[in-house]
């Protein structure tokens, strides 16, 4: 019964830290909605302005950003979270990373703490390490990952820059996904009736443009990034707690049984004695 009390007091105690860290996750999650809600918009304007320019460039366009895939390594910018107790978010994201290096020679980018340890406990190879929080990653962050990544992609480091992060579907679901950065793809539609002008030179818009998209694009990827796991942890905390009170209303039950037992026998052994004492 002593062992019964100390552990129902142990899983109380339990309950009480992920229930606290449920209210926090809960918390966060209005605000880490807003700033990815506020980023979207941008994401989605800057790759539509690399895709339209990749589809209309003028014929002989000598951009670095339009050269076809070369054989060489790939630059994996890997966004995963800051701490663990997030159900299976950090390690989705961490399977879909080590996928993609079985498929070739990768150098990663880790942003987040959980992927930079995870990386460097593999033994990746590590282009940076400065990006160790995914909640700190701002849009200056954003800009200089972008430059790492385009300087890496200009000198041949790296001949592919792809990104691998996380989708927010819902509250109970978050999708790991590669979505690719460099090389642009060429389009494969008809030039348009009305054909695009570019002015000065194509490839001065495209180094403009470039790094521009790839900085919104990143930011909003870390933005939507620390909201899946937000969310990730919310319903992890919130499922612990449950399981606590369930294992402390079955310890609670074994208990009551043990002292209905100790009693029980209390009883016959002085029903026993009193017995013997009459014989």
């Amino acid at each position: 019964m002593k062992d019964i009390k100390t552990r129902i007091r142990s899983v109380e105690s339990t309950r009480q830290l992920t229930h606290a860290m449920q209210l926090v996750a809960a918390s966060r999650i209005r605000r880490a909605r807003e700033k990815r809600d506020a980023s979207r918009p941008f994401f989605a304007a800057a790759k539509e302005t690399l895709d339209t320019l990749a589809r209309y460039a003028p014929p002989g366009t000598k951009s670095a950003f339009l050269q076809d895939e070369k054989e060489g390594k790939t630059l994996l910018i890997v966004i995963a979270g800051d701490r663990g107790l997030a159900g299976g978010y950090n390690s989705g994201v961490l399977r879909l990373t080590a996928e993609q290096m079985r498929s070739g020679a990768c150098v990663c980018l880790p942003v987040g703490r959980k992927a930079m340890e995870s990386l460097a406990a593999s033994g990746a190879e590590i282009a940076d390490d400065a990006f160790a929080r995914v909640e700190a990653f701002d849009t200056g962050a954003a800009e200089r990952a972008a430059e790492l990544a385009i300087a890496g992609y200009r000198d041949g480091r790296w001949t592919r820059v792809e990104l691998v992060h996380t989708k927010f579907r819902s509250m109970l679901s978050q999708e790991p996904a590669v979505t690719r950065l460099l090389p642009l793809e060429k389009g494969t539609e008809p030039a348009p009736k009305e054909q695009m002008v570019f002015e000065p030179a194509p490839e001065g818009i495209f180094d403009a443009a470039v790094k521009t998209a790839l900085t919104g694009m990143l930011y909003a990827a870390a933005r939507e990034a620390f909201l899946c796991e937000t969310a990730a942890r919310r319903m992890a905390m919130d499922s612990a707690t449950r399981n606590a009170g369930q294992m402390i209303d079955r310890l609670k039950l074994q208990y009551n049984r043990a002292r209905q037992g100790a009693i029980t026998q209390e009883l016959t052994e002085i029903v026993a004695g009193a017995e013997n004492q009459e014989g």
